[in-house]
């Protein structure tokens, strides 16, 4: 395990509770699941970006896939704690999660918030991602 994937999974699990706002970057305003791992690399020291312009829906994995590589992050073979997960939650419909050990952190859109999810990925896992070093 890395320290800095330790550092991640405790800042995304600080998070829980934080309200979902689609595109909220902010804890007092919401965020999505884009805005969670960003606040949550941001508050771990890492300064990747973030994507602004995205739609809950009808998106392509390689822009997912673009959008991870250019904030800095790196793909990885096997899931760690702190890693960032892409998901497909439905038809043409990407997810991002943090793995936190015993399950996942994510902006969770029917419940309004960000949640702990216990468990494996309910969603089939696409790729997984890791901040460098």
């Amino acid at each position: 395990m890395s320290g800095m994937g330790e550092v991640l999974a405790r800042e995304a699990l600080g998070l829980v509770g934080v309200p979902f706002r689609l595109h909220g970057r902010s804890v007092e305003t919401g965020v999505d699941c884009v805005g969670l791992v960003a606040l949550a690399t941001w508050r771990a020291g890492h300064r990747g970006e973030a994507p602004d312009r995205y739609a809950l829906r009808g998106g392509k994995l390689e822009q997912f896939e673009a959008w991870l590589k250019a904030a800095g992050l790196c793909r990885a073979a096997e899931m760690r704690i702190g890693d960032i997960v892409l998901v497909q939650a439905g038809m043409r419909q990407f997810h991002l999660m943090v793995f936190a050990g015993a399950g996942f952190v994510h902006a969770h859109a029917g419940l309004r918030q960000v949640v702990a999810m216990p468990g494996e990925s309910p969603w089939p896992v696409l790729g997984v991602w890791r901040l460098p070093g």
